[in-house]
């Protein structure tokens, strides 16, 4: 069954339990997972009751989605995506965008914990992605391509979109909080990166780097949706530091940083034009 007809099928299981099409959609990273308590008037759905999708097994992500009201604008938050560390492929990583697409979505916020490498960044800042640098061959795209989504060969220029990068810093400056900006760097994990590679990371121009994300987004601008990508900067990238790697300071990382992200998204929430 082609990726279109599975996604649509479970974009009618979802339209069956909530009417309402919101705007927006978050994927909710490591250690950020908690947001989704914010939201009211929430139903949840979980994942393994959704036709076709898969389940998030990766640590602190929880497996369901929350629809409901920010701001009392409507939102749909996935709690737990799908990483290609797990063995899902990049197409079944990018699933979701494509079940988004089809409930009426316009615009997703994508949000991710990931290490530092610009020395001028701290850990625990936030970084408003502008771009990023895929260091693996796959893609959600490959093989046959379905036009119903977008073209063969869809251009990747400003797959984060400007228009939603101005909201987010506009945001952030009203706020008050340090929001970074930079060059994501997607490597496939699940070990983390070598001190040799974070070097060459660095002189290819990234920021930052993790294991998910630009799957998704490549996804997203395929079917031609609005994304504004925020890293966490959980942690120094290896060698950077003498400390050793570990996923429990990428969870507690997200719990000192809750409060000012959960202020940005939610402002960014109310600003985004509908």
């Amino acid at each position: 069954m082609l990726a279109y007809d599975r996604a649509a099928q479970s974009a009618e299981y979802i339209l069956g339990k909530t009417k309402v099409i919101p705007h927006t959609a978050i994927i909710l990273g490591s250690g950020l997972n908690s947001y989704h308590e914010k939201i009211k008037e929430r139903v949840e759905i979980p994942y393994e009751e959704i036709p076709n999708f898969p389940s998030a097994t990766a640590l602190g992500h929880q497996s369901k989605l929350v629809f409901g009201k920010l701001k009392g604008k409507y939102v749909i938050a996935m709690c737990g995506r799908f990483h290609y560390y797990e063995g899902y492929s990049m197409e079944q990583c990018a699933f979701p965008i494509w079940v988004f697409k089809l409930l009426g979505v316009k615009a997703l916020i994508m949000t991710n914990a990931a290490g530092c490498i610009n020395n001028d960044f701290e850990q625990g800042d936030l970084m408003l992605i502008t771009d990023h640098i895929k260091m693996t061959s796959d893609s959600p795209l490959r093989g046959a391509n379905d036009e119903r989504f977008g073209p063969r060969f869809n251009d990747m220029s400003a797959a984060y979109t400007p228009a939603l990068r101005d909201v987010a810093k506009e945001v952030a400056y009203g706020l008050g909080i340090t929001l970074r900006e930079g060059v994501y760097a997607f490597m496939p994990g699940p070990s983390y990166e070598t001190p040799a590679e974070i070097k060459a990371l660095s002189a290819l121009g990234a920021d930052a780097v993790g294991m998910s994300t630009v799957g998704e987004v490549i996804a997203a601008s395929h079917c031609g949706l609005d994304v504004l990508g925020i890293s966490l900067l959980s942690n120094m990238a290896a060698g950077m530091t003498d400390k050793p790697l570990t996923a429990e300071e990428v969870l507690e990382t997200g719990k000192k940083s809750k409060s000012h992200f959960s202020k940005l998204i939610g402002l960014i929430i109310e600003k985004i034009p509908q």
